[in-house]
């Protein structure tokens, strides 16, 4: 379930995700673009939105089939494996991490939950690197790169370095806490 006021959460189930009917409905033809009835029949493949995904999969009206980023054989996976930093996420999917937690139980593939894993920590390490240490004529060709979750890792690493630079320069180095002042005895 969506957590209801969390936008990245809802722009993350607006993700697309292939499907194949398992029956065939009427007055929903607005799916299959493939033909002008207004009905879509069975076998028909076709990508929908993760929210309407997961209803109709419970309801065992679709089965879900693997997103091309996830699955086994893809390019992807072998560019995750070979050296996860340096791969475009964002074009692939620009919630790779949050629609891959959410579509892994569905399907039952055991294989995305390690992937993500080895993708986030070692592009974790970079960004982080790369949040303290580009300049900003940089790092707008870095960010493309980047997935919603790693970009908002990046900022926070950007304005942590800003403040420990606005500390280290100048400004007091401790204050005394207001609470402290009114607990001391009088001597």
């Amino acid at each position: 379930m969506a957590k209801y006021y969390d936008v990245d959460d809802i722009l993350a189930e607006e993700e697309f995700v292939p499907s194949v009917f398992q029956h065939a409905a009427n007055e929903v033809g607005i799916f299959d673009t493939s033909d002008d009835t207004n009905k879509v029949e069975v076998g028909s493949r076709v990508e929908l939105p993760f929210w309407l995904v997961r209803e109709l999969y419970l309801r065992q009206l679709i089965s879900i089939r693997v997103p091309p980023y996830f699955d086994r054989g893809s390019r992807t996976r072998e560019e995750i494996g070979a050296d996860a930093a340096h791969v475009d996420l964002r074009s692939q999917c620009a919630y790779f991490y949050e629609l891959g937690c959410k579509v892994a139980p569905l399907i039952g593939d055991k294989t995305i939950g390690p992937l993500l894993l080895v993708a986030f920590r070692t592009r974790y390490k970079e960004v982080l690197i790369k949040a303290h240490t580009l300049t900003l004529a940089v790092a707008p060709k870095h960010l493309t790169l980047l997935t919603k979750e790693e970009a908002k890792l990046y900022e926070a690493g950007q304005s942590s370095i800003a403040a420990f630079k606005k500390w280290r320069m100048g400004g007091p180095r401790f204050q005394a806490a207001p609470v402290l002042g009114r607990k001391r005895k009088p001597t």
